[in-house]
């Protein structure tokens, strides 16, 4: 062979040693940085994602209470981007009325009577009843969940939507003027509850005092048709065996039951804490009998005491004025200038003018009130209809503008994440708000 074909020869394989190497390296390197992005991808993927329960994936859900809570937050999408901040609603509420679907008053309800089911007050299946003054909402959860037929006090101007799925829920709805807080008529479910069986455990005894109602250790109020009289006096038998079958009257009270509190610093709240990856600015609610408010605001604040909790108030509520200025009062109220109803308004649900408990919970932790008017509110109401498609109720609409009001006061633009309730359906307050405004009315 000569020199120059064995110099060639070495070149060649050289060269292809050196191309295989070239070739190897470089799919090599194809593969790692694939692998990497691939990588890069599922941790900002596991980064954005919330920790909320599945949807569907075979899911099954135990009844009507597994379908409360783990509600999804739902992005405004018109306000976020005209205001440059994130604003999630909380939603609360389906488009099928009745609904049974995660509203925020099942929370209430469901703990109320699981509460008291757990501490012996209520047994199911015994032919008891429970007793609820509301406005509809607190009402259709209990007449839902419920396995007693609840009877509900409510007053007779409320939307005629709510009065109708109670009745569907077979719960007996009983309407009654508004009373005033100084009204001895004032607190009417109470009564019915004491009422509640007093007939068949005075028979046979006339004369005798009676007080059939049975020690709870919180505002609820028991009432039993078991019973032994003596004379003079009338007492409950706890050692009586049948104790616990016997039908009872169940006085729900959700203004001062605590039950109503903890359904959301344990629930509602962990909820939106999780959702939002503790990226939280501000959470705005209204008041109705403060539980949400309270319990959320409680919650956030004890994860990050910078986050706001701000109030949306609607007309001839005094909590603005309380929050405020520190005292329960509204100009509505003012000797010579009271309307016909203490709360005369189309909002229906928030909005109160004395302390019960859990407002008085829910004070504390309150950064800021907005007062909204009717026209705010409804305004709000119809313009998520046109831009974004949301049929909400007027207390939904109540939070969404004291949320604009908020980013407005701050000068909130670059992305905030502000965190409010959508509570109601349109589908409940449609009669009362097209009899109170007209298409013409407003200017959305």
């Amino acid at each position: 062979m000569k020199p120059s074909d064995s110099g060639f020869s070495w070149f060649l394989n050289n060269a292809l040693c050196h191309v295989a190497y070239g070739v190897f390296i470089g799919l090599a390197l194809s593969v790692t940085s694939t692998s990497l992005v691939g990588y890069l991808r599922e941790c900002r993927s596991k980064k954005r994602k919330f920790s909320t329960r599945p949807a569907g994936c075979g899911e099954i859900l135990d009844g009507v209470p597994g379908l409360i809570g783990n509600t999804p937050l739902v992005r405004i999408n018109s306000l976020s981007e005209a205001l440059g901040v994130e604003i999630l609603g909380k939603a609360e509420v389906s488009s099928t009325p009745p609904s049974i679907r995660c509203s925020l008053l099942m929370r209430t309800g469901l703990a109320v009577i699981q509460d008291a089911e757990r501490q012996g007050l209520l047994h199911p299946r015994t032919g008891s009843r429970i007793f609820e003054g509301t406005v509809g909402s607190t009402g259709i959860s209990i007449a839902t969940i419920a396995r007693a037929r609840p009877a509900i006090i409510m007053p007779d101007d409320v939307a005629e939507e709510k009065v109708k799925a109670l009745l569907c829920l077979g719960a007996e709805v009983r309407r009654v003027r508004p009373a005033s807080i100084v009204d001895q008529k004032q607190n009417m479910a109470r009564q019915a509850a004491l009422a509640f069986g007093l007939e068949d455990v005075a028979e046979g005894t006339e004369g005798v005092q009676f007080s059939h109602e049975i020690p709870t250790g919180s505002p609820s109020l028991v009432t039993t048709t078991t019973s032994h009289a003596q004379s003079g006096e009338m007492f409950v038998d706890n050692r009586d065996e049948d104790l616990p079958s016997k039908p009872r009257g169940f006085f729900a009270d959700q203004f001062e039951n605590k039950s109503n509190f903890y359904a959301h610093y344990e629930g509602t709240g962990p909820e939106i804490w999780r959702q939002t990856n503790g990226k939280l600015h501000a959470f705005v609610s209204g008041a109705g009998t403060g539980g949400t408010i309270a319990g959320v605001g409680h919650y956030i604040k004890s994860m990050n005491k910078d986050i706001k909790v701000v109030l949306a108030d609607p007309e001839g509520s005094g909590l603005f004025n309380k929050v405020k200025y520190g005292v329960m009062y509204d100009r509505k109220e003012a000797e010579g200038t009271k309307r016909r109803h203490q709360v005369d308004t189309v909002v229906e649900g928030i909005g109160i003018n004395r302390m019960a408990n859990n407002v008085s919970l829910a004070l504390p932790i309150i950064d800021d009130a907005f007062r909204i008017t009717d026209t705010e509110a409804v305004a709000m109401s119809r313009y998520l209809v046109k831009h974004d498609g949301l049929f909400i109720g007027s207390s939904s609409a109540c939070n969404l503008v004291a949320c604009v009001k908020l980013v407005r006061l701050l000068g909130w633009k670059e992305g905030q994440t502000i965190v409010t309730v959508l509570c109601d359906s349109g589908t409940r307050h449609y009669s009362k708000v097209r009899t109170r405004f007209n298409d013409g009315d407003l200017d959305c």
